[in-house]
This record gives C-alpha cells, sequence and structure tokens, in this order.
C-alpha cells in the first residue's frame, strides 16, 4: 500500500492518499493485422491459469473487503454534522433485502449502519451517472426534509441524459464496441453506429431481451447504416476456416448474454480433465455438445463491401444468412485454423493427417431443443437465449457487481450452470457458485416479470437498505463476510469518473473534437477508451489509460491501483490546470471556476465550498483546523495559492478516488 502526503501540507489529518499496486498496465489496440494468440491456446497458458488462480484468491480470501477496511480508514469526515434521513435497521422492504438481510441474521452478522445522506448521494450519482452532484445538486438533496427523497433523486438520475451517457459506456464496454479489435475493423461508421444503436436502445427503454434478441439474429448489409450489425461483426476472426468465425459467435453469445465464457473453452476441448477444477458443468461438456451451438451461425455469412471499389479501403460489412451457397450446417472437417482439428466424434488425426471420418453437426440448445423445419438459426438462438433464465441471472449479476463492488457470482462471466439451484444442490465437495442463490433466481424472475426493464432493475438495487448501508463499519469486521453485503465494499472510480468529476467539481469543461464523431465535453461521453480523446499517445488518453480503461478487446477494465495513477493525480494537467482561478468556465465559458467563485469568500465558508465540490461532505472537524491554520493569515497572491493547494489536496484524498 502507497500512503502519499501532499507536499503544501505534509502534517495535515487529511492529506493521505491510499492505492494499492496493480498487476498489470493498459495496452493499446494492436495495428490491423496483427497476428492473435491461437484460440486454442488461450484458455491454457501459463499467464491464463495466473489469472484464474488470481480471480480465486480474489474471491477466497475477499480482497474487496480488505479494501474497504484500508480505504475506510482513510475517510475523513465521520464526525462531521450529518443529515441522517434513514433508520440504520434492516427491516426488509423488497427483494433484496429480505434474502440479504436474512443471510445476514443467519450468519450472526450485524450490517452497517445506513448511509448518511452525503455518503448516499455521492455514491448514487456516481454509480448511475459516472459523476458526483455539483454543490447545488448536493446541497438541494440534503437539505430536501421529504423522507423519500432517496427514491426521487433515483429515478431524476435515471431519467438524465447523464445516465445514458453512463450505461452507454458501460453496455459499449460489454459489446466490445471499437473501431478495431486484433481480428476486425469496424471504422468509425460501424462503431458509431453501434454506440447510436446502444444509446437509443437505452434512452427508447428497450426491453434487454428485445435488445439482446436484435444483436444475437441482427441482419442486413450495410453495418455503418444498421448499428446492430456490429456486434456480431465484432465477433469475425480470421486466420482459420469458417468453423472458427462459428465458434467465435457462439462463444460471444454465452458470455455476453448468459455470463458462460467456458464455452470458449470447450470449443476447443472436452471439459474433463480441462474445467475439472472450475465447473462442475464444464468438466461434463463435450467438444461436439458446444459444435451444435456454435452450429446456429453455421448458415450466417460474414461480408466486406468497399465504400469505394477503386480501393480496398475502408469498407463496411454485410450479415446476412442462408445464402444459397451455404448449404451445410456446422461440419466437423477441419485440421488447421486458430482451434484443434475438427473431426468426426472430435477423433484427433496424426499430426499433418487429414481427419479419418468427418460429420455435420446439426444446431441444438442446452434444453436439446433444436430449429424447427424452416426456422431462422439465428433468430431460434436469440428466443432460446433470452426466454432462459440464465439470460435473466446473467445481466442480474452484471449489473449486481455495478452497484454492490462483487458480483452475487464472481467472477461475473463465469458461470456454472450445474451449481446454481439451491433446491438441486451440487454433489460434494462442489457447493452452489452464488453467495445467495435464492436472491439470484428471485431476482432474474422478477426481472423478466418486469419486462427485461433494466431502469427497474437498477431502482431495485439502488433503493435497497443493503446497496445504501455505509461503507465505514462499527466493530469487528472479518473478511468472510464479505459475500453477504453487510457493509458497501468500495471500488476505485473508472477513469472517465475521475475525469468527469474533477471537471464537475473544478467546473473547468475541456473541449474533445473526437473526429468522425463529435464534440464531447466529458470523457464518459467518449464512444470508446481506446485511443481517445487524443490518440493512443495523448496526455488525456494517456491519464485515462492509467486507470485501467481497458480497450474492450483484449485488456479489460479494472478497478486496481498504481503508483503511476497517483503521480498523475498529483501531476497532470487534468488536475493541476482545474485548480487555477479562471472567470470563464463552465459549460458555456462563461461562469466563474470552483476557486474564482469561492476565493472571495472567508477562509471558513471558502474550506466549506471546497470541500462539498470535491469531496461531496462537509470537512471534519480536524480536516477543517489543518485547512484553516493552511489558510490563516494569508492575503492576495500567497492566498490564492494556499487555496490551490488546498483544492489539489482534495483532488488528492482517497475519498475523491473510491466510490464508498
Amino acid at each position: 500500500m502507497l500512503n502519499i502526503h501532499a507536499a503544501a501540507i505534509t502534517a495535515s489529518a487529511f492529506a493521505a492518499l491510499t492505492l494499492l499496486p496493480a498487476n498489470s498496465v493498459a495496452q493499446g489496440v494492436p495495428e490491423e493485422g496483427t497476428p492473435s494468440t491461437p484460440i486454442s491456446c488461450i484458455a491454457f497458458t501459463p499467464d491464463y491459469r495466473e489469472r484464474q488462480a488470481q480471480l480465486i484468491r480474489e474471491n477466497t480470501h475477499f480482497e474487496r473487503g480488505r479494501l474497504t477496511q484500508q480505504v475506510t480508514a482513510q475517510l475523513g469526515g465521520a464526525e462531521a454534522a450529518r443529515s441522517v434521513t434513514r433508520a440504520a435497521d434492516s427491516t426488509p422492504v423488497g427483494t433484496i433485502d429480505t434474502y440479504l438481510f436474512d443471510a445476514m441474521q443467519q450468519a450472526g452478522v450485524t450490517p452497517a449502519a445506513a448511509a448518511d445522506d452525503y455518503e448516499f448521494v455521492r455514491r448514487v450519482y456516481l454509480d448511475l451517472t459516472g459523476r458526483i452532484p455539483t454543490t447545488d445538486q448536493l446541497r438541494a438533496f440534503v437539505n430536501d426534509a421529504n423522507p423519500n427523497k432517496r427514491r426521487g433523486v433515483i429515478d431524476e438520475l435515471i431519467a438524465s441524459d447523464a445516465w445514458l451517457d453512463k450505461w452507454t459506456m458501460y453496455f459499449g464496454d460489454l459489446l466490445k464496441n471499437t473501431v478495431r479489435n486484433t481480428q476486425v475493423v469496424r471504422y468509425p461508421e460501424g462503431r458509431n453506429a453501434l454506440y447510436l444503436y446502444i444509446r437509443e436502445s437505452l434512452a427508447t427503454q428497450k426491453p434487454y431481451n428485445v435488445m439482446a434478441s436484435e444483436l444475437i439474429s441482427a441482419k442486413g448489409d450495410n453495418s455503418y447504416t444498421q448499428g446492430e450489425l456490429n456486434w456480431v461483426v465484432g465477433t469475425y476472426v480470421t486466420g482459420g476456416p469458417v468453423q472458427d468465425i462459428y465458434d467465435s459467435s457462439a462463444a460471444a453469445t454465452f458470455e455476453t448474454f448468459l455470463g458462460v465464457s467456458h464455452l470458449n473453452c470447450l470449443l476447443c476441448h472436452n471439459g474433463a480433465g480441462h474445467l475439472t477444477e472450475l465447473s462442475l458443468w464444464g468438466k461434463t461438456f463435450t467438444r461436439k455438445q458446444a459444435w451444435t451451438l456454435a452450429s446456429h451461425f453455421s448458415r450466417t455469412t460474414l461480408a466486406r463491401t468497399r465504400v469505394d471499389a477503386s480501393v480496398s479501403q475502408p469498407y463496411y460489412w454485410s450479415v446476412l444468412d442462408n445464402l444459397p451457397r451455404i448449404r451445410n450446417d456446422y461440419t466437423a472437417n477441419t485440421t488447421t485454423g486458430n482451434r484443434p482439428a475438427r473431426c468426426k466424434d472430435n477423433i484427433r488425426p496424426a499430426p499433418g493427417a487429414a481427419c479419418d471420418a468427418t460429420e455435420v453437426i446439426h444446431p441444438q440448445y442446452l434444453d436439446g431443443e433444436a430449429p424447427a423445419s424452416g426456422d431462422n438459426y439465428r433468430e431460434f438462438l436469440a428466443r432460446k437465449v433470452t426466454s432462459d433464465i440464465q439470460f435473466s441471472r446473467a445481466i442480474v449479476n452484471y449489473l449486481w457487481a455495478e452497484f454492490f463492488t462483487r458480483g452475487i457470482v464472481s467472477p461475473t462471466n463465469q458461470f456454472d450452470l450445474a451449481r446454481l439451484d439451491p433446491d438441486n444442490p451440487p454433489p460434494a465437495p462442489w457447493t452452489l457458485q452464488p453467495s445467495n442463490a435464492r436472491l439470484l433466481n428471485a431476482l432474474a424472475a422478477e426481472f423478466q416479470q418486469n419486462k427485461y426493464d433494466l431502469r427497474w432493475l437498477m431502482r431495485q438495487m439502488a433503493n435497497s437498505r443493503a446497496y445504501q448501508l455505509s461503507a465505514r463499519y462499527e466493530g469487528e469486521w472479518k473478511a468472510e463476510w464479505e459475500p453477504l453485503f453487510a457493509r458497501k465494499l468500495v471500488r476505485r472510480l473508472w477513469g472517465e469518473e475521475i475525469h468527469d468529476s474533477v471537471v464537475t467539481a473544478s467546473n473547468i469543461y475541456p473541449t474533445y473534437n473526437v473526429r468522425n464523431f463529435a464534440t464531447v465535453r466529458l470523457a464518459m461521453q467518449l464512444p470508446e477508451p481506446s485511443g481517445l480523446p487524443d490518440g493512443a499517445t495523448g496526455p488525456v488518453s494517456r491519464f485515462l489509460d492509467s486507470f485501467f480503461r481497458g480497450n474492450r478487446d483484449d485488456v479489460q477494465r479494472k478497478g486496481e491501483g498504481s503508483v503511476q495513477q497517483a503521480l498523475n493525480l498529483m501531476n497532470d494537467s487534468i488536475v493541476n490546470s482545474r485548480i487555477r482561478v479562471n472567470t470563464k468556465a463552465g459549460l458555456g465559458g462563461a461562469e466563474p471556476s470552483l476557486l474564482a467563485a469561492n476565493l472571495g469568500k472567508d477562509n471558513d465558508a471558502l474550506i466549506d465550498s471546497l470541500f462539498l465540490a470535491v469531496l461531496s461532505r462537509p470537512a471534519s472537524q480536524a480536516e477543517h483546523a489543518a485547512a484553516l491554520e493552511h489558510l490563516q493569515g494569508t492575503t492576495g497572491t500567497v492566498r490564492q495559492q494556499r487555496a490551490e493547494d488546498l483544492l489539489w489536496t482534495l483532488f488528492n484524498k482517497v475519498d475523491f478516488l473510491y466510490n464508498y
């Protein structure tokens, strides 16, 4: 753990910044044509096995709970005057609280107290919109005497454009929307089309099952004008037979919409011997069974069309089914490509030899149902996937991890389909995979009953008493209590959230002219993380990348800390240019910056204003005293410099870096 103290106020009680070292750094997107690691090797390399071991350690050693202990020990403001309008009890008010508080009671664990208004409103603004509240929004909420104000602000945020910004970014991550990945180039026009499809789907409250069905079964001849085509386009792979593409599309479908990433392994090998220790379902599933899932894509053709026939690039994509030349279902008859040889009954030929026998594999879903004669294969698959309770479990769990910091199943994309039913538990030594299987199943069923409404689901989570528990915990905390969700588990903010919260607090907005997209004022409005807003080596991109925003391809978004993050918060112009007096700030360039608006106040009022704007809470007595001592007796330029020091320090506090 690294403790860094602001140089200007080294001895103060509020200068500590706590970050945890990271294991890796974000990487850029490879150039087009970069050879990919053979898919057959990915699941069995030492790096992959070590990552799996790391995930197991995180979930058995409860690292999120340990981090929460470390962060809350550094938080200031615990003794500041608070407005708490909600009783700190565990009276159930809905499905989430009924199951969680019952589990806490059975485990003999007392939940944390309710979060106070300052803690809650900062948390919910960040989780729902990716930015902190303005001082006016904060004061209006805290001073509101309406006992239903928390429900009210949740509804207000879910209806906002800021909510669309945050969740378009989130689903862009989930759907891996990029200009290019290691295998495919969509071009900005294709990426933008999928971005608009996602945003418009969210804005019009399109049911999630409809959205997923459209993505899985999308058909059309121009990926620039039909955004939903671009998800299937992103599953295209090069360097092998068409079966490699079918496999990739099936693997992406199951991971994205069912949370089952192990299908990618099963499309190379039988589960026995490879998934034996990872998945009870996976270890009994065969490669031939996996082929029946990939066969749903066997009548689909992805092709490129040049925008200008006289040059090879750029091009757009078509995704079409049942072309006359495509007559067969998935055929096991290959010995080259990105995956091991495909032969009848998965019998491997001798090296360099052809298959002894081949076979045609017809599509069939997990429950054994096959498309009827005349059915479109992908439309059939979309119906089966979206009506499967696992589809609802997966999105409930994905979003749960965003609001509660860890999933009910964690990692969120590694569901074991044989360990989810509390009424049919797995044989020893296996245990149920979800930390609260009945809650997960009940919430998934309610999501179906509420017409797959994502906003409904987020309201249930944010309005629950469990979500509104404090991150602070009085008394002894045991690491193994983490899966009970008896306190708020902290998370480090996304790079975009840090950027946008610095901008919001300071009221100094940048202007980013994103080529072939639009002009944006916030990082959460960017169409993708990679190389934006100012190129892969631009200073803003480097700042954002240091917070591990990923590339939606081979580098995942992560919440780890690093020394580079600490150095950037202390030294980067994104922060340092926003601690100054600026009279031409605001979105319109005609408002004062945070410091310009408050420098004329007396020291007490100045301190209060800066704390509320940056940390969304008042200063504690100790913090106020330290800041006052730093400012007292100064005037003019010296006082301004001291105020800048204070503002800089607040941006470098652990309170700012984490959502708690």
